[in-house]
């Protein structure tokens, strides 16, 4: 069975695995449906569900808490654990640091993808008053002001990029700005993870575009260099921006992830199933 929401969406097909994927901050689960419907078809069922604060009207985001964003997203990872035998986890953006942070404190997470993550707002487009944000973020001035959302819009496809760009006029898919209420509550979600990174002990595939614009390679870096996980996996990406899962190298992207997943799982294809070389390609990344 196969059931396809706006704002949500899952691939069921009752079998031992699952994949829980997380969307980006301001997205939706939009931004995931071609990976996921990838990892449906290798055989993985897949389930993403919108994010509290988003999908609705722009200003729901500004009352949650990265808390909350995380409490939802546990209750669906433990929902999922009493169905499957293996659940995975997966994330863009800010998503990929929820995977990282539920990983710390549940050992029995089996795997984890986690692209573009983002514990920095340090990309080549963030403006140039990011220097002014800090004196906002810690005021009631973080409740009234956003950051609007611009070219490229995560996307080095430029034909992709200009459909994006008539979604956000429409308002249908995703935020067209960061409100700096929820930049300051990433930010904490950041901190909390980067404090218990070395509790991951789940393996790891980090993937991270070179020009990411919304966020150096600097996070994805700090993850593989602090995370507690023996078997890990760093990849850069030559010919994308932010949103991996749609860009260039998407295929790259479902397919790998799908590689790795199968290395780690029971119920692979007897010709998927590898072994996975400690760091084997992270150690050259940089």
């Amino acid at each position: 069975m196969g059931q396809s929401l706006d704002f949500e969406f899952i691939h069921e097909n009752q079998c031992k695995r699952a994949v829980l994927l997380f969307h980006g901050m301001t997205g939706s689960p939009f931004e995931m449906k071609k990976m996921g419907r990838a990892l449906f078809e290798a055989d993985f069922d897949v389930f993403c569900y919108c994010l509290p604060g988003h999908g609705t009207s722009p200003i729901n985001i500004k009352t949650v808490r990265w808390e909350d964003w995380y409490t939802d997203s546990t209750m669906h990872y433990r929902n999922l654990t009493k169905r499957y035998d293996e659940v995975y986890l997966g994330g863009l953006c800010m998503g990929a640091v929820l995977a990282l942070t539920i990983a710390a404190e549940y050992r029995e997470v089996r795997g984890i993808i986690s692209l573009s993550t983002t514990l920095f707002l340090d990309g080549w487009t963030i403006p140039w008053y990011n220097f002014f944000m800090p004196l906002g973020l810690h005021t009631i001035l973080r409740y009234y002001y956003s950051f609007p959302e611009r070219e490229p819009y995560g996307l080095k496809n430029e034909v992709l990029r200009k459909k994006i760009a008539a979604l956000q006029k429409r308002n249908t898919e995703a935020l067209d700005n960061y409100p700096m209420s929820c930049i300051y509550e990433l930010l904490k979600l950041s901190k909390f993870a980067q404090k218990n990174m070395f509790r991951v002990q789940a393996p790891v595939l980090l993937m991270h575009a070179k020009e990411d614009d919304l966020t150096s390679v600097k996070g994805s870096q700090f993850v593989y260099r602090n995370v507690g996980s023996s078997i890990r996996k760093y990849i850069e990406l030559e010919d994308s921006y932010h949103l991996v899962v749609m860009d260039n190298e998407r295929e790259f992207v479902f397919n790998t992830s799908i590689d790795f997943l199968n290395s780690l799982s029971n119920y692979a294809p007897a010709d998927a199933k590898k072994l996975v070389a400690i760091g084997s390609e992270a150690a050259d990344a940089y």
